[in-house]
């Protein structure tokens, strides 16, 4: 059908900033904290809003041709999921701070490294239960620290290591010796897995992947959860405890207000809740802190949430110290797309008529990025609502309208039709001609059917939770993408045949969820061509993208990496890359990110997008790399280990870049 806009809402945040409990965002420090360290890389993002951008210009764009490997160090850690249950990716981004390199294997094992030659400093085993099933596979994006103001340098835990764990823990550690801190939780381990009711038969549908924040003296936690087993998954319940005890101070439920509770958890949490699986943003002088959620359960079916997906899909500030409700936007409403917000909101700053003006980009695996002001989630640029398809399955409530930025543009293409398939060969065209002909596919949010819909973006992005990184000194916000559909067919229930199972088990483009609750089973393919794994989608399938967010425009986008199988076509450098990974931006002019599947680490020049510099890696680097500085030399530092479900190569290196 055709989209029409109906309703700009830039300034009516009734329709997308639906509630506020907690009165206007109050600022307690019109400044913005002060940085890190120049030398350091102390969070994820580098500094706690996310924004991956590092001071450091040792490494330039006239050098950057000399970059060589100076060391790479060996976790141990790798899984094909034959000794262990669950495959293993390698997504850690290591930290810096006060001279020691901190990093998360896939295992949780935290390992201390020296940062000028890669040696071991000291070696952390959580000791999880490796031959457990778990659904979000083996891995961790890494770990947050936070320094004790009240405690002398010697003393113990005075900077604390805090990681979130496969098995559902919550554990702080010594960052001078890698002992747990006996003073916080029980013997330094906190259990997140009691009161949200995990399933006995399926415990690894419940795991903490991404480190936790840290605002003041409290560390908040979210946790993935496998969304489509059942709509009494465990709940996505968002908490925060004192960094030094261990101690519940607050809990925050994603429900709506006033919404009467049903299935409920033993703490009292509701059940199949929207969950923060990703990284959360700070803004620790305005006591906020920036939730990315997921879905509510399960994913492609919503006609047993009873209106529980309020928070879905939505961008939430909460009041750090209490964990009240100041704003949410909701990106997607009612979503039966896997369409949530994969990735760290980016806390940013924007010129606006001569004025500093605080926003929040969030990125969509639709495609869309939206930016919002950062105390009140009003759109800083114009968003409409438009009328999307209908006509959903039984039983199904579908949201009329759904949010549109008017700018940026869509950073993925939103339209799959038969014409539009790719193929080397004219079978293979033809096999995807008719594979997309035989889905429905009305536009953007077509709802999944009992045909098969063809669903594009898939729920591997446009943008997923390798993010964005942005430059202050252009204005420039970079973020990778995909292209790549998903076939998406609902199976009732009382129809549904065991050998049918059997079948789906045998192909491994396929993957079948069980709804459990639900009148449905689900059934999602990759729209791909095997050996090959060729894209049924138009390339390029993966890019790199900078987006003006001074005026909401593209400034340039270049396909990014190549796909292994294809490297030796003649337009594979055209075609790019389906990729993981995010990228990091330098104050010399350069974009580096790994993420594609043809295992480099890239330079590219941040006002062109010109690929300036590339890196052979051991395995895929499907990790977010990092820069820090140590003995007067920049290093470039990436998880290189592969990702089982991209497939790329896998492996167990730590590989730091620098100039001879």
């Amino acid at each position: 059908m055709k989209l029409r806009p109906i309703l700009v809402i830039a300034l009516l945040p009734v329709i997308c900033v639906m509630h506020q409990t907690d009165g206007q965002a109050q600022r307690k420090n019109p400044g913005a904290t002060s940085g890190p360290p120049a030398s350091d890389w102390p969070a994820y993002g580098r500094d706690p809003g996310g924004s991956r951008f590092s001071p450091l210009k040792q490494i330039n764009r006239a050098n950057v041709k000399n970059l060589k490997v100076a060391w790479v160090y060996r976790t141990g850690d790798l899984s094909d999921g034959q000794n262990a249950r669950s495959s293993s990716a390698f997504q850690c981004t290591p930290l810096l701070v006060d001279g020691t390199l901190y990093l998360a294997t896939p295992f949780n094992r935290v390992v201390a490294l020296d940062p000028l030659t890669g040696k071991e400093r000291w070696v952390f085993d959580p000791k999880i239960e490796l031959k457990r099933p778990y659904d979000n596979q083996l891995n961790s994006r890494g770990v947050s620290t936070w320094l004790d103001p009240q405690r002398k340098d010697g003393e113990p835990c005075r900077r604390r290591i805090l990681m979130g764990t496969n098995d559902s823990r919550l554990i702080a550690l010594d960052a001078a010796t890698g002992k747990r801190c006996e003073d916080f939780g029980a013997g330094g381990d906190v259990d997140l897995a009691g009161g949200v009711s995990v399933s006995t038969r399926n415990p690894g549908e419940y795991a903490v992947t991404s480190p936790p924040a840290i605002i003041n003296d409290l560390v908040v936690v979210g946790a993935a959860i496998g969304d489509n087993n059942r709509v009494t998954a465990p709940s996505g319940v968002v908490r925060a405890y004192d960094v030094r005890t261990g101690k519940l101070r607050w809990a925050w439920d994603p429900i709506p207000p006033n919404f009467k509770k049903t299935d409920t958890s033993d703490a009292g949490y509701q059940l199949g809740t929207a969950n923060v699986w990703s990284i959360i943003s700070v803004d620790q002088a305005r006591d906020l802190i920036f939730l990315p959620t997921g879905n509510t359960s399960p994913d492609y079916y919503g006609g047993e949430r009873k209106g529980s997906d309020f928070y879905s899909s939505s961008v939430v500030a909460l009041r750090g110290s209490t964990g009240r409700v100041v704003w949410h936007f909701q990106t997607v409403h009612h979503d039966v797309w896997d369409y949530d917000i994969p990735a760290q909101p980016a806390l940013i700053t924007l010129m606006r008529n001569g004025r500093e003006i605080p926003a929040v980009a969030v990125a969509t695996k639709v495609g869309h990025l939206f930016v919002l002001h950062r105390e009140t989630g009003k759109p800083l640029f114009p968003v409409v609502e438009r009328p999307v398809p209908q006509n959903g399955v039984e039983g199904e409530q579908l949201s009329p309208t759904q949010p549109f930025p008017v700018k940026p543009r869509a950073l993925a293409p939103q339209s799959l039709k038969p014409d539009d398939a790719f193929g080397l060969t004219e079978a293979d065209k033809k096999a995807c001609r008719d594979q997309i002909a035989s889905l429905r596919n009305d536009g953007v949010f077509t709802p999944p059917s009992l045909q098969g819909t063809s669903v594009y973006p898939g729920d591997v992005g446009g943008m997923n939770w390798s993010g964005m990184s942005f430059d202050p000194q252009h204005a420039l916000l970079i973020t990778n993408t995909n292209r790549l559909a998903r076939a998406v067919t609902l199976i009732p229930r009382k129809d549904f045949l065991p050998e049918q199972a059997a079948k789906l088990r045998g192909n491994p483009l396929a993957e079948l969820a069980r709804q459990e609750g639900t009148p449905y089973l689900m059934k999602r393919e990759i729209m791909i061509r095997v050996p090959l794994l060729v894209p049924c989608t138009p390339p390029p399938w993966g890019t790199l993208v900078a987006v003006d967010l001074n005026s909401g425009e593209v400034r340039w986008e270049v396909p990014l990496g190549v796909m292994p199988e294809l490297a030796d076509r003649p337009d594979a450098a055209k075609w790019g890359s389906l990729n993981l990974g995010g990228s990091i931006v330098t104050a010399g002019g350069l974009v580096f990110i790994g993420a594609a599947r043809d295992n480099y680490l890239r330079a590219f020049d941040v006002e062109t997008g010109v690929e300036v510099w590339k890196g052979e890696l051991p395995a895929g680097g499907q990790a977010t790399p990092m820069t820090y500085q140590a003995g007067g030399k920049q290093f470039v530092v990436i998880a290189a280990g592969g990702h089982g479900r991209l497939p790329s190569k896998r492996g167990d290196h730590v590989v730091a870049f620098a100039l001879p």
